[in-house]
């Protein structure tokens, strides 16, 4: 067998020092190289797939690690070999260091990819990893230590003459010590734990009044996602946006950036909708910002993907927020603007190569954006789901447009980690064209199953004010009224018309024009029911609940056209918009061979349109009832419906019997943990007042009186799980008897 001699060692180091010398780039000697052939990624989900994408383009194999609730996941599939770590809790699984590092050394895999969250930015663990001469995929210990204690960091930013902001980042935590210290700085005030990131531990105080309220909440988030309570307190910058670098550095004493993005509109302090490069930015600013982020990654030695970032003010003077040493969710941003695969760049840099690029190779082309597509309901404050993906469809993915997701159709989001659902990336050769091809794209996202925020990023990518450039991290509150337009009372009739006329086909054998069946499948012309009388017009009745609009639509047939479909005409009563009295209407329905997709195709007064429908059955849990329901899908850009059909009075009644009837009591607004029970039975409460604390997607959300009452019953103690819509604290009227 041929083998690589010292001599030929010596040869491959020199031609590698001459031609990374040509480029530009510095080549250190000594520094080890360490081939990777097997890659084991310590995360799940979405960017556990795409390291594993890149991994396999590279020929590496790849060892996947899995909760025992993620034993049918995505990430599991795509892995060449993967082994079970533990129960669905992280602290059980995802983050056992010992466990991990024992699962990538029995399996022969050389490194480890933290991806983001739960290991990525723990310094123990790149330690762990060097002892037992595993390769941490990411920076060293000391950089991730360094960088993890935003106070230390502040000090090593200011020492390397990066910009910081106004704050206090000392040890003395009493609360009565910060809040002196906030009165010095002046409100409003931000909160920060001195660990972790992803705008957990995070609060704002506006004024002193509420400052340690604000000051104990982030207190028991950070405790409970980072394992350390410490918190900083600095200016909070009005009108500020939110612009951060991505940098890169190797072995060999190099760094670079890679341009900045823009991650402004947030809520709860995460980001919702990033794009690169930043709006409104002169070049002038750009190089600043990345030439400061580079002195920032150069002063910690650090090595690998990482993201400075910074807090921008209206004039584009910038202040050093933190530095994640990872790589971040919106990475694939800069890697459609720039042409670069920055996993790529990662693991040849973990090999001990020198980065591909120096910086004068490296340019900016076009624009991208990233929306972050969640389970979650943005009409009740961004509240976190979970379930499972009834029907998912996504856009078509090119050189363009990437899907970044680790779920698949009939999958389920878990309360247990983040509700991602997927990343939706388009690029465009500038903003404009960029942003129509995000609009455009998530029309043709369908979720059904749990509540997403697809109609929301919809409504933020057309606002124009979005559109213009006009970004900061209060975008969405300073907003709201155009983000969240108030539930229309009334539904037009050409709407009702067509829902009725999908629940007409939908639930009979009517035929398909096209593929010369019913939506069964059926030939047989004697399993049709057209509802045939003789002499007499057939007539049908539905009712239909149109999101929050109740219905009623009459059809009477009054012919066929010449392509053979049936024209009806119709009238509708109830929460309908003034207009026309009667609507004829034809259409059909017809099965996509490719996708198996449902379209129904309406022609109403003489305007032809088509729907996605997408069926929802019937689901009874515990004692409430959720009815039968579809979801029209329009292909023109209008906003999707869920239209609802009216139960069964009998399933009505036998809800109510079995206590479904939770109106005016504090309910869990999503599944969770309950972390702390703040009430007792015979408390009198308030309206408004915090009677339990739940943790819910590593999120902690307080539980208020819905009114002014009396604590009847307290239905769950600290540490228990609640399902989504469960009673915790019934209430009773204060006048009520004992």
């Amino acid at each position: 067998m041929w083998r690589l001699t010292p001599l030929h060692r010596l040869s491959f180091k020199s031609w590698q020092k001459r031609f990374y010398g040509i480029a530009g780039l510095e080549v250190k000697e000594g520094v080890e190289t360490r081939q990777i052939e097997k890659l084991l990624i310590a995360n799940r989900g979405e960017i556990a797939c795409r390291v594993m994408r890149t991994a396999k383009k590279m020929g590496i194999q790849t060892v996947a690690v899995y909760s025992e609730v993620d034993r049918n996941q995505m990430h599991v599939e795509m892995a060449d070999e993967a082994y079970c770590i533990g129960p669905a809790a992280p602290t059980l699984s995802y983050l056992k260091m010992d466990k991990i590092v024992d699962v990538a050394k029995s399996s022969g895999a050389q490194a480890i990819h933290p991806g983001y969250g739960f290991l990525s930015e723990n310094a123990e663990f790149a330690e762990l990893c060097s002892q037992e001469n595993v390769i941490f995929v990411g920076p060293p210990s000391t950089a991730i230590r360094d960088m993890g204690i935003k106070s230390t960091s502040k000090k090593i930013m200011s020492a390397a003459n990066v910009p910081i902001i106004e704050g206090y980042h000392g040890e003395t935590q009493t609360n009565d010590h910060l809040l002196r210290e906030a009165e010095k700085i002046g409100f409003p005030i931000m909160i920060k734990a001195v660990r972790g990131g992803g705008g957990k531990g995070m609060r704002i105080a506006m004024e002193k009044e509420n400052f340690i309220e604000q000051l104990e909440a982030a207190r028991r988030e950070a405790k409970s996602s980072f394992g350390d309570d410490v918190m900083l307190i600095e200016k909070y910058v009005d009108r500020p946006r939110h612009v951060e670098v991505q940098v890169f550095g190797d072995h060999h004493g190099n760094a670079v950036y890679l341009f900045e993005r823009d991650c402004s509109v947030q809520r709860r302090h995460q980001k919702v909708i990033e794009e690169s490069p930043a709006p409104g930015i002169s070049h002038e600013t750009r190089v600043e910002l990345g030439e400061a982020a580079v002195r920032a990654a150069k002063a910690v030695g650090y090595v690998g993907a990482g993201t400075v970032e910074f807090v921008m003010d209206p004039e584009q003077k910038f202040y050093f927020m933190e530095m994640n040493t990872r790589l971040q969710v919106e990475h694939p941003v800069t890697e459609m603007v720039t042409g670069t695969d920055l996993v790529e760049w990662q693991l040849k840099v973990a090999q001990g190569e020198p980065m591909p690029l120096e910086q004068k190779n490296i340019t900016l082309r076009g624009h991208s954006f990233e929306a972050r597509i969640y389970a979650e309901d943005p009409d009740n404050d961004f509240m976190p789901g979970a379930g499972p993906l009834h029907y998912l469809s996504g856009p078509v993915e090119t050189d363009s447009i990437r899907v970044e997701t680790g779920v698949r159709q009939g999958d389920e989001v878990t309360p247990d980690y983040d509700p991602m659902i997927a990343k939706l990336v388009v690029w465009g050769p500038d903003r404009a064209q960029a942003l129509r091809k995000l609009q455009s794209n998530l029309i043709n996202y369908t979720i059904v199953g749990l509540d997403t925020n697809v109609k929301f990023l919809y409504q933020l990518a057309s606002n124009s004010h979005f559109a213009s450039g006009d970004v900061h991290t209060g975008f969405i509150e300073q907003h709201f009224g155009e983000l969240f337009p108030s539930k229309a009372a009334t539904v037009s009739p050409q709407l009702a018309c067509q829902a009725a006329f999908v629940h007409m086909i939908t639930s009979s054998n009517n035929f398909n024009k096209e593929e010369n069946q019913d939506l069964a499948g059926n030939t047989d012309p004697f399993s049709r029911c057209a509802g045939f009388m003789v002499n007499l017009s057939p007539t049908s009745e539905t009712s239909l609940k149109i999101g929050d609009c109740d219905v009623t639509v009459q059809a009477i047939r009054i012919g066929t056209t010449s392509n053979g479909e049936t024209i009806y005409s119709m009238s509708v009563s109830g929460d309908v918009d003034v207009g026309a009295d009667e609507i004829t209407l034809s259409g059909y329905a017809r099965v996509d061979p490719e996708t198996a997709a449902t379209y129904v195709v309406t022609t109403v007064n003489d305007v032809t349109q088509r729907h996605k429908v997408v069926m929802f059955p019937e689901k009874v849990k515990g004692s409430s009832v959720e009815p039968d329901s579809f979801h029209l899908f329009p292909s023109h850009h209008s906003a999707s419906v869920k239209v609802t059909l009216p139960l069964p009075s009998f399933l009505t009644r036998q809800a109510a019997a079995a206590g479904g009837n939770t109106a005016g009591q504090p309910i869990a607004p999503m599944t969770g943990k309950i972390e702390k029970v703040l009430v007792s039975p015979g408390d009198n409460v308030t309206r408004g007042q915090p009677l339990v604390v739940m943790i819910a997607m590593k999120m902690e959300h307080t539980i208020r009186a819905p009114r002014d009452g009396v604590v009847e019953s307290v239905r769950y103690a600290e540490q228990e799980s609640a399902e989504k819509d469960a009673l915790l604290v019934k209430l009773k009227e204060l006048d009520e008897p004992q």
